[in-house]
């Protein structure tokens, strides 16, 4: 079993990625591309993606020999450039010790001993293996992760403001349970049992759209432990299959609440907001009430009438926060 200890001021630092992570989403991508396995579903993207990649993504391979991954790479960073720049400032120790304990047995390639003495030359030839691997498998459907990132957000923000953090979390992701202060799911080797106690660092929940397994966890000293869980479709993401942000987004909030939150764009009352979307202002009000119970609009008093603006969290899921 992996389970996780929550404290009290755990639960109140869980937090949702506010925007997907370009590198967990790629490293995401290249487990599955060279995972193997459901062949009738991934079997073409599989070998589309391998024709895709530029011999200078090569390195990543070397990188992780076994499928096991360094723990240095563990970042997340809102662009591609914030996440790379998180790798080249991993402590040397760190480093050091990871390129030990995944080459462990193993010939390294010359530049991997570069790389473990800090030679400048392998990290250029790090970055440039993520960049080009980025840009052939993850960058052509990038907008699409973002879209079905907004949406799940705005699913576990509806699901906290409905039913709290814990039924939150067991309803993000499927196959958990939460009970007396602890997280727990089945570990993907069942002899294994990994304890994680928070300790007031908190928990960061990310979704990825190219993972079908079980949940991810990452855990390191003085960090948040973030969880990684597979969302999306499950199904292989091209830039031609998948739905718009509107209708991602209609499908979680609602056509009507949908329209209200791109409507505040400008502050409105309850009877303008009505009136330009044509329903009543009880309805009005009362879709207001959901958006702000999920913490995506403010209401406020404006003489005899009441204000309903945007937060920037429902700037951001609306699609127009930058």
């Amino acid at each position: 079993m992996i389970r996780i200890r929550f404290t009290a001021e755990d639960f109140a630092r869980v937090r949702f990625a506010a925007r997907p992570a370009p590198l967990p989403e790629l490293y995401a991508t290249l487990q599955m591309v060279f995972g193997g396995g459901d062949e009738l579903l991934f079997g073409r993207w599989r070998r589309r993606v391998l024709r895709s990649l530029p011999d200078s993504a090569a390195p990543l391979g070397d990188l992780v020999p076994a499928g096991d991954p360094p723990l240095f790479l563990d970042v997340l960073g809102e662009s591609l450039t914030e996440g790379l720049d998180l790798v080249e400032a991993a402590r040397p120790e760190l480093v050091r010790s990871e390129l030990e304990r995944v080459h462990a047995g193993r010939p390294a390639p010359g530049w991997i001993r570069e790389l473990h003495a800090g030679g400048a030359g392998a990290r250029r030839i790090l970055r440039r293996a993520h960049g080009v691997a980025f840009e052939a498998t993850v960058a052509p459907v990038w907008p699409l992760v973002q879209d079905l990132h907004r949406a799940e957000f705005t699913r576990y923000a509806l699901a906290v403001a409905t039913h709290g953090v814990a039924t939150a979390l067991q309803a993000q992701v499927p196959g958990t349970r939460l009970r007396e202060g602890t997280w727990e799911w089945p570990a993907p080797r069942a002899a294994v049992t990994r304890e994680i106690a928070l300790d007031g660092r908190g928990l960061v929940l990310l979704p990825t759209f190219h993972w079908t397994g079980g949940p991810l966890v990452q855990n390191l000293p003085d960090r948040p432990v973030v969880v990684t869980y597979a969302a999306g479709p499950g199904l292989p993401l091209t830039p031609d299959a998948a739905p718009g942000t509107d209708e991602s987004l209609a499908a979680v909030l609602g056509r009507t609440r949908l329209e209200l939150l791109r409507a505040l764009a400008d502050a409105h009352t309850t009877t303008t907001l009505a009136r330009r979307l044509g329903i009543s202002n009880a309805t009005a009000s009362a879709h207001a009430s959901a958006l702000r119970g999920a913490g995506l609009i403010t209401t406020v008093r404006a003489g005899r009438a009441v204000e309903h603006r945007r937060t920037p969290l429902g700037t951001l899921l609306a699609g127009e926060g930058g």
